[in-house]
């Protein structure tokens, strides 16, 4: 990967002759948000009007808007990819494994749950650089058995211990196992990471507790208890700023939020009578009839922007903001339970747009001008962009993406590269590998072999499969895709049907 510099991205956005030594040299502060579960079209600055996000939307009017922005279709393989730069067939994470289809091994190869020690994340190297990092949130790629994923590959899927359970506490808190914890993974603190994919899981109740791990107590051996009606997201919130204030040198926040993800927990009374009284979205289609768990969805979302309001006022206030960049995202597209919409297809779990489509904001002030783009961009690319904001170029292992900021400094200019996904295990659909180029996106499920073309321009809903009718394109893409394949080795499942 080539890595541009700091000083010619901003020489090139913003046309200053030159800069001191001292300003080429700074790093700047990074603040990444990931959001959980949050849909595409769930903010304002997508087209919701139904959802009400101020503060997202004044923060996207004056930052680079990706609007073709794709994770995995589920946490842990975008939260993997995120952390490694790494596609999933280098690190076995194709799925949450607990939720992977029990067709055995013939037909699915089980994922990983806990990431191996021999990858490196960002913020291994950001921490070489000198940044002060904290992890906050959740975790998610450490298996709460670790020792039990040694053989590989695995015959059945991995499980999880009952809710409310801390059998496995103990375990965890001994040095073997720590090395898999943010602390060892570079980051100087961490609050509410675990294995854990979302907070009621300290609740025997689970889902169906009536603070669902997101009104303290949170039940999170992880988190410092707060006091009784504390609000999770606020929590994580008051922390993030809290080590803002505290650091004395380039800060790295990983605010990996809980919220929105199941369970659907209201805020307020208030709050949630106002989303179940909301008129419905024309644009969307969101939401009809707002069930109590769409209402609460609502208001969850409601509240981590008013969180995002609370960061940009201390930013602005301390003077930090010229210094620090913000991007915001989140891990996959929206759950079906939670949330629709008429724009896109599929969901949470499944290849379509509706599944891996998120939202995504990269804001510097005064250095990044204010733009939309509709270039393509995945979850590898936001490691190589961390290590290119820092100024390091230490890092000497396989990196899958591409920094954004070539792409934000030139977009009319940026190649149409070819992304690939590899998920070799089964959810709510069949294994399949697919790519995306331009406009282009082609998805082949891997137990049949068939082959699927859309044009997202024409087409965002991809209702029309082209792959009888565009056979040149087909053809093109497909060869690409198995070139690819064939470059790096990747692995199917033995039942899978490759023409």
């Amino acid at each position: 990967m080539k890595i541009f510099s700091i000083t010619t991205l901003v020489l090139s956005l913003i046309g200053l002759a030159s800069l001191s030594n001292a300003t080429e040299t700074k790093q700047p502060n990074i603040l990444f948000i990931l959001a959980d579960d949050l849909g595409y079209q769930d903010v304002g600055f997508n087209g919701s009007k139904w959802f009400e996000t101020p503060n997202l939307d004044a923060l996207a009017k004056n930052s680079v808007v990706f609007q073709n922005a794709s994770m995995y279709p589920t946490c842990s393989p975008s939260r993997t990819a995120l952390l490694t730069g790494k596609h999933s067939f280098r690190t076995q994470v194709y799925n949450v494994p607990v939720l992977e289809k029990p067709n055995g091994p013939k037909h699915n190869i089980y994922s990983r749950w806990t990431v191996e020690t021999k990858h490196d994340f960002y913020s291994q190297s950001l921490r070489d650089a000198g940044y002060q990092l904290i992890h906050l949130g959740k975790w998610h790629v450490v298996g709460p058995f670790p020792e039990k994923e040694k053989n590989y590959p695995f015959k059945k899927k991995l499980k999880q211990p009952k809710n409310g359970s801390f059998d496995w506490l103990d375990k965890h808190k001994q040095e073997y196992l720590k090395l898999y914890y943010p602390v060892a993974k570079g980051f100087h603190e961490n609050v509410g990471g675990s294995f854990w994919g979302d907070p009621s899981r300290g609740y025997k109740a689970g889902y169906n507790a009536p603070s669902g791990g997101y009104i303290a107590p949170f039940n999170n051996p992880f988190i410092k208890e707060a006091p009784d009606g504390t609000w999770l997201t606020d929590y994580m919130t008051d922390e993030a700023i809290r080590f803002m204030k505290e650091s004395t040198k380039p800060f790295f926040v990983n605010l990996h939020y809980y919220s929105p993800h199941r369970p659907s927990v209201a805020t307020g009374p208030e709050m949630l009578k106002k989303y179940i009284e909301k008129a419905k979205d024309t644009g969307t289609g969101q939401h009809a009839k707002a069930t109590k768990e769409i209402a609460a969805y609502g208001t969850m979302v409601e509240n981590i922007d008013m969180n995002i309001g609370r960061i940009m006022d201390y930013l602005n206030s301390s003077g930090k903001i010229d210094n620090t960049v913000i991007i915001f995202t989140s891990d996959n597209g929206y759950n079906g339970i939670q949330s629709t919409t008429t724009q896109l297809r599929g969901a949470k779990g499944q290849i379509y747009e509706g599944g891996i489509r998120v939202p995504a904001i990269v804001h510097w002030k005064g250095k990044l001008k204010p733009q939309r783009l509709i270039q393509n961009i995945t979850v590898l690319d936001f490691f190589p962009t961390f290590l290119d904001l820092a100024n390091t170029n230490t890092y000497t292992g396989t990196m899958d993406g591409n920094s954004l900021l070539p792409i934000i400094e030139n977009a009319e200019k940026a190649d149409e590269r070819p992304l690939f996904w590899h998920i070799a295990s089964a959810y709510k659909h069949p294994p399949c590998t697919m790519m995306k180029k331009g406009k282009w996106k082609l998805i082949q499920f891997l137990d049949t072999g068939k082959l699927e073309l859309y044009n997202l321009a024409n087409d965002p809903t991809e209702k029309n499969n082209l792959a009888a009718k565009s056979t040149e394109k087909k053809d093109e893409l497909y060869s690409e895709m198995k070139k690819w394949r064939e470059t790096n080795k990747v692995p199917f499942a033995p039942s899978s049907k490759i023409p």
